[in-house]
């Protein structure tokens, strides 16, 4: 027996597809055995399964236990949850090797996927595409495993609560958030962490609903976030936090409705960590603001800008030792006294942390934040075999500039206006540009210099391109 995958399933971080187009039963079946041989193979054995609350997740969680015990891997099966509690049951319990969810993270409801981790450390890149050349040729260990369920989300939701360790509970009795769940898998822990919490705390759509009838569960775009702003307003709460579909995303708005951005998030975080851990490097990607990057180095932290990616900043997190890391998209994580990888939920938790232990509220943090102007990401469609092309030629013709070129992950160029990003995704058939500075003009004239390197490559910034 062998098995073929969608060429377009096997992703940089992951496998993603369309159910019943791009990906079904018989791809699940075939993840499990070839991620199961792989585990054997290193040493490993068990994998702990979760999944999240899409409609077509049950069938391919039945399909994978199926595929990992017929090679032989031992399942603990842990239920439907977010994906962090898949991360929490692999790092927190001893006799688990690897951990997969099936996920479709904040894709549309009818994508599903696997997010995957072997024996600590992400399962991604060129992990992926040995796991796709074992299943076309058909190489894998026979076995018989053993299931198992667990029940983790108690002692997960216990594990969060830790990040307020060391700070007066009573401090946080007068706490008013509110919270939304956007109808994803992290809806019933964040109802078990809110009503363990110090506080007032208001939820929105915390009942799982694969179909997402209330707002798309993508906390990045600011119109998802409307029905938490309203909140927000209505019981004149302190702030507000959303999730992604899978609960590893967080999305923030102060007590104004103003959002807080990923890089803006992961500045409170620094300077609260900073404070406790000096000299610490703290990793941001590409699209962050210049504003993190400076503030971290103030505040006496070593700030290092690494390439765009969950499993890439994971990685470069443990080959460095840093505490903390962040992405744009919302990706936050904490190794100081967590484990490293991300998790929306307890980002949460350490977002009231912080704030009680810098003595200021949130809405004052975002506050004293400088105001930079600066363009949403910007994503269009590019052909797979012109995107990686088109950013070497940028490249080539910026070596001779006088501008400040780091080509850490596509190519991002300082100038006195500010700086511009051009860069290919990993994931799909696009390139994303961003620019900011602290003025408009400013701004019109870095976004002038995206469209003429675009033009010098025979390209256009045309239509956008969704997730």
């Amino acid at each position: 027996m062998s098995h073929t995958f969608d060429p377009t399933a096997l992703r940089e971080y992951d496998i993603r597809g369309i159910i019943g187009e791009t990906l079904g039963a018989e791809d699940a079946r075939a993840i499990g055995r070839s991620f199961a041989t792989m585990l054997r193979e290193a040493g490993g054995r068990t994998v702990a399964v979760g999944y999240d609350g899409r409609v077509s997740s049950p069938m391919l969680e039945h399909a994978l236990v199926e595929g990992l015990t017929a090679s032989g891997c031992d399942v603990v099966r842990i239920g439907m949850g977010p994906t962090p509690m898949l991360y929490y049951a692999e790092a927190s319990a001893e006799e688990v090797d690897g951990g997969i969810q099936i996920t479709g993270s904040h894709n549309p409801a009818n994508y599903n996927g696997f997010k995957m981790v072997f024996l600590g450390r992400p399962f991604f890149g060129e992990d992926i595409i040995e796991l796709g050349r074992r299943a076309q040729a058909g190489a894998w260990a026979d076995g018989q495993g053993e299931v198992t369920s667990r029940e983790v989300l108690e002692d997960y939701v216990e594990r969060l609560l830790l990040g307020l360790e060391g700070i007066d509970r009573d401090a946080l009795a007068g706490l008013r958030i509110g919270w939304d769940a956007g109808n994803g898998a992290a809806g019933p822990a964040l109802e078990a962490l809110a009503a363990r919490l110090p506080g007032e705390h208001h939820l929105l759509f915390t009942e799982v609903d694969g179909s997402f009838p209330n707002h798309h569960p993508d906390p990045t775009v600011s119109e998802n976030l409307d029905d938490l702003r309203r909140l927000v307003a209505s019981k004149n709460l302190d702030f507000g936090v959303a999730f992604d579909g899978d609960g590893d995303r967080i999305g923030a708005i102060d007590g104004e409705g103003r959002v807080i951005w990923g890089d803006q998030l992961l500045m409170i975080f620094a300077e609260d960590l900073l404070g406790r851990l000096p000299n610490a490097p703290v990793i941001a990607d590409v699209k962050a603001s210049r504003a993190l990057f400076e503030r971290i180095a103030q505040l006496g932290g070593r700030p290092l800008m690494w390439k765009t990616g969950h499993s890439l900043i994971k990685s470069k997190m443990k080959e460095i030792g840093a505490p903390l890391a962040g992405e744009m998209s919302g990706h936050v994580f904490f190794a100081d006294e967590y484990y490293g990888f991300d998790d929306a939920l307890y980002a949460g938790v350490r977002l009231i942390a912080a704030s009680a232990r810098l003595g200021k509220s949130v809405t004052a943090l975002r506050s004293e934040m400088p105001a930079m102007v600066n363009t949403p990401e910007l994503r269009f469609h590019v052909a797979e075999a012109r995107k990686f092309a088109a950013i070497d030629e940028v490249k080539a013709r910026l070596a001779d500039s006088s501008f400040d070129v780091n080509d850490t992950d596509g190519v991002r160029v300082t100038t006195p206006d500010g700086w511009w990003l051009l860069r290919a995704s990993n994931t799909q058939d696009v390139l994303v540009a961003r620019a900011e500075s602290e003025s408009e003009e400013g701004l019109e004239r870095l976004v002038a210099q995206i469209d003429a390197q675009l033009e010098a490559s025979g390209l256009e910034r045309g239509p956008q391109a969704g997730h």
